[in-house]
């Protein structure tokens, strides 16, 4: 079965400049080639829809790729533990090209008049990926001490003190009224 990401090239090599149009809507991992993270990290699930739309763009030596690559995620929020969904949207601007030479080493491979838009699309996505998600913005966490989910339910737990700032606490400053009618 032939790979839905590999598009034919050859006519878009011979005549300079030409381009094409591509939109693709497939899962993410078709192949199962990504083994599946731990539960604390980031991923994307291996039947997740990715959605490519770029153009293909020919010049001499190769071929440049603009356009957008994006999937859906799931995480942990890194202050609740929650869930966290959310999706990558990655605008891609990248180059494909027959033979590497000097200043190519980021550069795609065209093999035999085709273009393997997998690996475009899942370093795309991959390195887009939040590392340690939130579920939302304003997230408060759980409490160190009793664990409980703050964006829930509050605590009236309280850290220990430092013995080396306890007597701190008793310092007291007291407010002395301003004279503010006081003219010169």
């Amino acid at each position: 079965m032939a790979s839905p990401f590999l598009v034919p090239v050859a006519l878009l090599l011979r005549d300079v400049p030409s381009s094409i149009d591509i939109s693709l809507d497939v899962p993410f991992d078709e192949k199962k080639e990504f083994a599946p993270r731990g539960r604390a990290e980031t991923d994307v699930i291996s039947d997740a829809p990715l959605k490519i739309n770029v153009k293909l763009q020919s010049f001499s030596g190769g071929l440049h790729a603009r356009g957008s690559v994006e999937a859906p995620w799931h995480g942990i929020c890194r202050r609740c533990s929650v869930e966290v969904l959310g999706v990558s949207k990655v605008v891609v601007s990248e180059r494909f090209v027959d033979e590497r030479g000097p200043g190519d080493d980021d550069a795609y491979l065209i093999e035999n008049d085709f273009v393997d838009l997998a690996p475009m699309a899942h370093d795309a996505i991959f390195l887009d990926l939040p590392l340690a998600p939130l579920c939302k913005e304003d997230c408060k966490g759980l409490c160190p001490y009793c664990g409980i989910d703050r964006n829930e339910a509050t605590c009236e737990c309280q850290g220990p003190v430092d013995p080396r700032w306890a007597t701190l606490d008793n310092l007291r400053f007291i407010d002395f009224p301003s004279d503010e009618s006081k003219e010169n």
